[in-house]
């Protein structure tokens, strides 16, 4: 953001006067509030560790176009397993591994002009998994 830039663009918000935006989606003819992607990744590479996770978590937002707010991560002891979420101003990511059975599950949660499906090619990409199971929802379908 530009120094100049009015603070309200920063934070997110519309300008003084300006009709509220609407974040619904609209394709195929349906209106709905968000697209929750959910992907199975088994045989990822590079998820041990909080940092190696939050990185992949920034990037798939940002990919899908979507504004990180926060990005968090925990790992567990023992056998290494990792739980993040980067919280996004329209919605979330988040990733839960199991690196006993090498297997990630990935949840990206997204309404507006946002493309949870660039989040996911992202992180195909980035994470270079031997297989990818991806299952689509259509969350607060309108019609």
């Amino acid at each position: 953001m530009n120094e100049t830039a009015p603070a309200f663009a920063e934070a997110g918000e519309e300008p003084p006067g300006a009709a509220p935006r609407d974040y619904l989606i609209r394709k195929d003819g349906r209106t709905y509030a968000a697209a929750h992607v959910l992907a199975d990744f088994w045989g990822a590479s590079g998820l041990d560790g909080t940092g190696a996770v939050e990185i992949p978590l920034r990037g798939a937002a940002e990919a899908a176009g979507a504004t990180v707010l926060h990005v968090h991560a925990h790992e567990f002891g023992g056998q290494g397993g990792v739980s993040g979420v980067a919280v996004l101003a329209e919605s979330h990511v988040s990733v839960h591994t199991w690196p006993e059975i090498d297997y990630a599950a990935f949840d990206v949660f997204m309404c507006g002009d946002c493309r949870p499906d660039l989040a996911v090619a992202f992180l195909d990409r980035r994470l270079r998994p031997r297989r990818v199971d991806i299952r689509e929802h259509r969350r607060g379908l309108v019609k």
